[in-house]
């Protein structure tokens, strides 16, 4: 039987492990909290079927003037932390040329094909559909001039890819959400995502699953990864375990692990935040305010309002500046109550300077595999580039091609 470590307990890392467990593999995740408390607990709840094309990074000068003096919600920086991010971000910006960026979306858009499929059967089986709701959301624009472009790329996205949506003006969108302001221009209601009422707990759920079929849950510490004669060892509040194999599923630390091994992976770390709200009125379906930057989805906890990208070091004080910019713009729409949380949650999307996961062996190091760097689409990727890589590390036959991914194209 062969057997594998796999070390994070994300939804990346709990699908990588359940995946190889389904193929015959004795299999241990290894996290140093228990599974779907980092960024896979904190994001928006949202299985984005219909994101087929990655995000680039703005081209245009206006736009990038309107971020570098801090005129849009959407994405903030630090000043002081800049240059540890200049590197990424030139070569993000290199790669988010048209011609470019049309090429990571064929290589993306075959991976968010499998996104539901693969979520379905780990959903199913692990008993978690009452956290599941098949409806879509809805993508809110306060500006006609922005919906009639937002309609216009979603047309291209359906002839393209097959995506579905459907149009509200105003008067269907108050319809639709009653509880809203009813003098907004309208909405595209994207129809084929799913969305999820507690994100952690589906990851819960699944690592459940894996527990139940054999699998084993340990505390440990991805650092003492250590390279033995006979393949890999870690450290764990159980003492050392070995494996023939390992997978780092580590999301924005997975870089700093494999450097340990010599390879330097550039990532752009978009630092998120999100907070609860209650006492307030609901939503139907999670709307994102494209013209403000944020998502809100009604969730176990209450309505929860998840920001953009903010730009800063890893080990940075929480400056939530772009949540309140968010939860202003909320309240303008609908009366969300007051916070749940004493302080907001934050969490990291390791994003990938090409805007394509890092899946695959790595070269040089015999049983050392790799799974992250999805950026925003972590959780509605994790089961899909999972099965991709379990079928590589078994040498089965993927239906992907997996070499737009590997590690060795940096």
């Amino acid at each position: 039987m062969q057997s594998a470590i796999v070390l994070g307990g994300g939804m990346v890392g709990v699908s990588t492990a359940l995946h190889l467990q389904r193929r015959g593999w004795s299999v241990t995740l290894v996290d140093r909290k228990e599974p779907g408390r980092e960024t896979s607990y904190g994001n928006a709840g949202i299985i984005q079927s219909e994101a087929v094309r990655p995000y680039p990074m703005p081209r245009d000068p206006a736009t990038l003037a309107r971020i570098a003096m801090g005129r849009t919600n959407d994405v903030r920086y630090r000043l002081a932390s800049l240059p540890q991010h200049a590197g990424p971000l030139l070569r993000y910006w290199w790669n988010s040329t048209p011609e470019r960026h049309r090429e990571a979306t064929l290589a993306w858009a075959r991976l968010i094909a499998y996104a539901t499929a693969e979520h379905d059967t780990l959903i199913r089986d692990a008993h978690a559909d009452n956290l599941i709701r098949r409806a879509g959301y809805r993508l809110l624009h306060r500006d006609p001039a922005a919906l009639e472009q937002a309609i216009a790329i979603a047309e291209e996205n359906q002839r393209d890819f097959g995506v579905t949506f459907r149009v509200l003006d105003g008067r269907e969108l108050a319809k639709a959400e009653p509880l809203l302001r009813d003098d907004l221009p309208g909405a595209i209601h994207w129809l084929g995502p799913w969305t999820v009422s507690d994100p952690g707990g589906l990851v819960s759920a699944y690592a459940g699953l894996f527990e139940r079929l054999g699998g084993t849950l340990l505390r440990g510490d991805a650092q003492t990864l250590t390279e033995t004669t006979s393949g890999w060892s870690v450290d764990t509040a159980s003492g050392r375990i070995d494996a023939a194999h390992v997978v780092v599923t580590l999301g924005p630390w997975s870089p700093q692990l494999l450097r340990k091994f010599g390879y330097r992976i550039p990532l752009v770390r978009k630092r998120g935040y999100h907070m609860h709200y209650q006492g307030g009125r609901s939503l139907d379906l999670p709307l994102v305010d494209t013209a403000n930057g944020y998502a809100m989805a009604p969730m176990a906890k209450g309505i929860r309002i998840t920001t953009g990208a903010e730009l800063t070091s890893p080990d940075a004080p929480a400056t939530p500046i772009q949540l309140g910019y968010a939860e202003a713009a909320a309240r303008e729409l609908i009366e969300i109550g007051s916070r749940v949380e004493p302080e907001p949650w934050f969490g990291t999307r390791p994003c990938t300077t090409d805007m394509l996961p890092v899946l695959g062996p790595v070269p040089r190091h015999r049983g050392l595999w790799v799974n992250f760097g999805h950026g925003h689409q972590g959780f509605t990727l994790g089961p899909a580039t999972a099965r991709v890589l379990a079928e590589t590390m078994n040498g089965e036959a993927s239906a992907v091609d997996t070499s737009p991914y590997r590690l060795d194209r940096f």
